[in-house]
């Protein structure tokens, strides 16, 4: 009754396709008890579910004999590090991502013998942990003797296996843990459609397998997931949800005339100042267009940033903050990471015989997302020559332990480093005094140079700022803690009004996936002489000053994400002349790329 025209266009389709999928609200609107019992004993109904899929009197002659039902949809999830004895059996949604999947590789599931001494095929069927040989002995009518036999692979049955190991989103870790991981058995059909990095939701039954010891069994089991069902979560920004109510509030929001300044200044509040750099921050995170062009080319939308300067003026709380409003934000420390870290790494592989794997590293977890490397001048000259491919690109190149593969890793990348000799001399060039190869500065759109410089007026301004947030800090932490406190909410909150972001995280994190996901801008012919005379000049600019860093095509490509990245914060499909007169443009340039 509810699934008849995909029954139908499964029989068209099959055996290519040999599945059909069940929306589990489906199974409740039709029976909630059924749909309950399903979720209690799910082995007894999708046996049952697939015998009557088999029976169906179909149109067309064909019989849907290995065809299977998958159930999607299962509201219950349940986090790995919350399995328990009780979910054992039952039928569970698993959410998170993959981290390791071995080959796709037949598995015996009927074993044909064949004695050698009368030639009778004893068929014995095979449980997917130990290979069983006939203990009964041959069935042959006038034989019963215990062997030998021979396999006879073409008599066989076979079925495609794939085991993959899934972990705990890094989004959703508390702080300080460790992310935990599940075994998960696919078979036939769901083989070989995931890969490691791709957020997934998983449905199937949980199985226990005994462990063994060196002297006899433990009693102790480790879990497995038998899928039944894989969900790609879309990746980027979609595992957002936006209600109608939030796509509302986002649509009000960008109707402001002031909505620019308000995300600005909604970009780490408890930092003073620095609006140049986080209208930058705010850009990066709204980042502009990725073009595939009909050669198969990509021309990359994501925006790379770099900040120099002096110690002690915030470069790291800006890049966590930027981390935390990123809906897949990765931070890494220059020092402790190493190239295999941040690239990829092979590892022998503890699911499958021990063989070489590869493992996705800070740069391909953070793909559709912000990768921020602190402490970036601290790196190995080495290590820093795998971010040139993972910049431009946007795909890492590995040739280890005999694997040559390619992984994705579009995510944009936010950099801080320290000069050379401690703190900036302004009589020196940039490009001595950043401890980086002149080829990795170019592939950045932005650069900023962050001076630490004594002036009365701003230092006071800043002071105040900061001891207003530390006093609204201790003012927040005595009334939660201490119970006889005679603070009061409303003083508090008036108190935090100045550190406040004008727009909350949340809403801020629905609007940025919303204009990612709705807006794609056009850029208007007059904002595109203009980019055109702002490049030209820069380029005579260049040319008298000998740089070692010269400003090259990829200083236009960013101007031009700049622009995309400025009309899709006003969600508006138009890149307007306004747009690509962003303040960056009026402001002093200096060689190499973009710098202020």
């Amino acid at each position: 009754d509810y699934y008849w025209n995909e029954i139908l266009q499964l029989a068209n389709e099959y055996p290519d396709q040999r599945s059909l999928s069940v929306d589990f609200t489906d199974i409740e609107k039709f029976d909630r008890e059924l749909s309950k019992e399903f979720l209690d004993h799910p082995e007894e109904l999708i046996m049952a579910a697939e015998v009557a899929l088999k029976e169906i009197d179909l149109p067309v002659e064909k019989s849907l004999e290995e065809a299977h039902v998958r159930v999607i949809r299962i509201p219950n999830r349940i986090p790995i590090r919350e399995l328990r004895s009780k979910h054992l059996a039952r039928f569970i949604a698993i959410e998170g991502m993959i981290r390791k999947a071995t080959e796709v590789r037949p598995r015996i599931t009927k074993a044909a013998f064949e004695c050698l001494r009368c030639g009778y095929i004893t068929f014995v069927d095979q449980n997917s942990f130990r290979f069983e040989e006939p203990f009964a002995g041959c069935e042959g009518e006038s034989c019963g003797k215990k062997g030998p036999f021979k396999i006879r692979i073409e008599e066989s049955t076979f079925i495609d296996a794939q085991k993959l190991q899934i972990q705990e989103s890094p989004e959703n870790l508390k702080g300080g843990s460790q992310p935990q991981s599940l075994e998960v058995d696919s078979e036939d059909d769901l083989t070989g459609n995931v890969t490691p990095g791709d957020r997934v939701i998983i449905n199937g039954i949980l199985k226990s397998r005994q462990r063994t010891l060196k002297d006899g069994k433990s009693t102790f089991y480790d879990l497995v997931l038998e899928a039944n069902s894989i969900e790609q979560l879309d990746k980027d920004y979609d595992e957002l949800e936006i209600t109608t109510e939030d796509e509302e509030e986002i649509l009000e929001l960008s109707r402001d005339p002031e909505i620019y300044g308000k995300i600005v200044s909604s970009v780490a509040p408890s930092i003073y100042g620095y609006e140049d750099i986080k209208e930058a921050l705010a850009l990066q995170l709204f980042s502009g267009v990725v073009k595939n062009l009909p050669d198969g080319s990509r021309i990359r939308g994501d925006i790379h940033i770099m900040l120099v300067g002096d110690p002690g003026i915030a470069k790291s709380q800006l890049l966590r903050y930027v981390v935390k409003l990123s809906p897949r934000g990765v931070f890494t420390s220059g020092r402790s990471a190493s190239a295999s870290g941040l690239t990829a790494a092979a590892v022998k592989d503890d699911l499958n015989d021990g063989r070489w794997t590869i493992e996705g590293g800070a740069l391909v977890m953070a793909d559709m997302g912000i990768a921020a490397v602190d402490e970036m001048d601290k790196m190995k000259t080495e290590d820093k020559s795998a971010l040139h491919e993972a910049m431009e690109q946007q795909t890492i190149s590995i040739a280890k332990a005999g694997i040559i593969a390619t992984l994705k890793s579009r995510c944009a990348l936010l950099g801080a480093a320290n000069p050379k000799y401690g703190r900036f001399d302004r009589y020196e060039g940039l490009a001595e005094q950043i401890n980086m190869p002149p080829a990795l500065l170019s592939r950045f759109d932005l650069i900023f140079v962050l001076l630490d410089t004594p002036d009365h007026t701003l230092d006071t301004k800043i002071a105040n700022h900061i001891l207003q947030s530390h006093y609204a800090g201790e003012l927040f932490e005595q009334r939660e803690k201490l119970p006889g406190s005679h603070i009061t909410e409303d003083f508090v909150e008036a108190e935090m009004e100045m550190i406040e972001p004008v727009i909350q995280p949340e809403i801020m994190r629905k609007y940025v996936a919303y204009a990612r996901k709705n807006v794609f801008p056009v850029m208007e012919e007059d904002a595109r002489v203009y980019l055109i005379n702002f490049y030209t000049d820069l380029r005579k600019t260049g040319e008298s000053k000998n740089t070692p860093v010269p400003v090259t095509a990829r200083q236009l490509e960013a101007l031009v994400r700049l622009s995309e990245a400025s009309a899709r914060i006003r969600l508006s499909n138009t890149v307007t002349l306004e747009d690509a007169k962003t303040k960056f443009l009026s402001a002093t340039i200096m060689s190499p790329g973009l710098t202020f």
